[in-house]
């Protein structure tokens, strides 16, 4: 498997990519220290209009402060039971601020796309309980099949908690938009590369032609809030046996350099071939900037 970049696309006045969805000819973009939801042309990434998610006194700077932001790191496209499409938005659940989500309802035709704040307290009071014995809860990625509700935990510094939750997927919508029952809930352990001695943990997923894609990237650091050295990112496919190994490969410039940036999230716009895919990615700085990133993935 080879994951090659082929180009870097600059997205200003969105700070900290952290999560991207395609929904027909747009491309939904969160960042986790934002209170809007940003769209692009799925190819051309020019930028169009924003959603305001929620209201907030603190993006006067542009970020809202660590302490406060509700760190929106998961973001997937769902078709609930009655037919209507909308993007879950999810908080990762590290600390009390961050179990805040919404649910964005799109559209079928003109018209615009309406926010439903969902609360995540009981279902991450519930998988809290499922966590080895020092791991903090911290969800950086969501994907849905056609079955499930995915949830990726993401532990920086431990290889124990690279954990990916699995949900029945309309029981897990009905519980978040509705309070209905926390349903219950499978959790698998993986394995991810290292760099340097140090374990990659989840950072996106998406699924696309049945088959669910990811992404993990590297950071010299103990701590699920604070940021340390980047040391590299991984793209790659989740099993579709549950107990066979990830399927990963480093991430690359055209020259073969290993790409030393943090990719936060992925998205797959097309097949090239039978096992060679576009995807999109999207990377933050951790000082505020982001940036689109084109990947050829060769799965041979």
């Amino acid at each position: 498997m080879k994951a090659t970049i082929l180009r870097q696309i600059d997205l200003p006045k969105l700070p900290s990519a952290s999560g991207i969805e395609i929904v027909g000819d747009t491309a939904y973009i969160i960042g986790d220290d934002s209170p809007y939801l940003y769209s692009f042309a799925a190819q051309s990434l020019v930028a169009g209009h924003s959603l305001m998610l929620f209201e907030t006194a603190h993006f006067s700077s542009g970020r809202i402060p660590k302490d406060r932001k509700p760190d929106l790191e998961s973001l997937t496209a769902i078709t609930d039971a009655g037919g209507e499409t909308g993007l879950l938005v999810l908080g990762s659940g590290a600390t009390a601020a961050r179990e805040q989500g919404f649910w964005v309802a799109l559209p079928a035709g003109p018209g615009s796309a309406t926010v439903q704040p969902v609360s995540l307290s009981r279902l991450y009071a519930t998988l809290r309980q499922t966590l080895p014995a020092g791991i903090v809860l911290n969800l950086e990625a969501a994907a849905a099949t056609a079955t499930e509700l995915l949830l990726f935990q993401r532990t920086v510094g431990a290889t124990a908690g690279n954990i990916v939750y699995r949900l029945p997927l309309l029981p897990a919508l009905n519980c978040l938009r509705h309070q209905g029952p926390v349903p219950a809930v499978r959790q698998q352990h993986y394995e991810l590369p290292t760099l340097q001695g140090k374990p990659a943990g989840f950072s996106g997923a998406c699924t696309f032609d049945n088959t669910v894609f990811i992404t993990a990237s590297v950071e010299d650091t103990m701590d699920a809030v604070a940021d340390g050295e980047v040391l590299g990112s991984f793209v790659g496919l989740l099993p579709a046996e549950q107990q066979a190994p990830l399927r990963m490969a480093h991430l690359v410039l055209p020259d073969g350099r290993p790409y030393r940036g943090k990719v936060e999230s992925v998205v797959v716009r097309r097949a090239l071939s039978a096992a060679r895919y576009e995807a999109l990615l999207v990377t933050d700085d951790d000082a505020g900037g982001s940036t689109a990133v084109v990947v050829e993935l060769n799965l041979s």
